[in-house]
C-alpha cells in the first residue's frame, strides 16, 4: 500500500517538474503587462502547476479531488473535500503560491 502512495507521490512530483520545464520555456513568447517589469510576469500555467504541486504537498489535505485553473492569477478551485477544514487549508495553500491575485474558492465538502 505504501509503495503505490510513493509511486503516486513520485510520478506527482515528475508530472510537476515537466509541467515547469515547458512552462518556463514557453513564457519566453510572453510579454509582461505594461504595469509589470520584466522578470515579475507568472504565467497561469505557471501557478495553475504551482498550485497543485503544493496542494499535494500538504499533509493532512486530500488533494486528488481537487480541480485548479487560473486566469489572468485568479485561481478557481472545484472539487471536493472531506471537510470544511480541509476547504479552508486548501484556500491557503492556493493563496500563499506567488503570483495568485485571488482564489475563488468553490469547494464542496463531500456528506461523511
Amino acid at each position: 500500500m505504501k509503495t503505490i502512495q510513493v509511486l503516486k507521490t513520485a510520478g506527482s512530483i515528475a508530472c510537476v517538474a515537466f509541467a515547469l520545464n515547458v512552462s518556463a520555456q514557453t513564457n519566453d513568447s510572453i510579454r509582461p503587462v505594461a504595469s509589470e517589469t520584466m522578470g515579475e510576469h507568472i504565467s497561469d500555467g505557471t501557478i495553475t502547476t504551482k498550485a497543485k504541486a503544493d496542494l499535494l504537498a500538504t499533509k493532512n489535505l486530500k488533494s486528488t479531488h481537487i480541480h485548479v485553473k487560473t486566469r489572468k492569477g485568479v485561481v478557481s478551485l472545484t472539487g471536493t473535500v472531506p471537510s470544511a477544514e480541509e476547504r479552508s487549508a486548501a484556500e491557503e495553500v492556493v493563496q500563499n503560491v506567488k503570483g495568485v491575485t485571488s482564489v475563488k474558492n468553490h469547494l464542496k465538502v463531500a456528506a461523511e
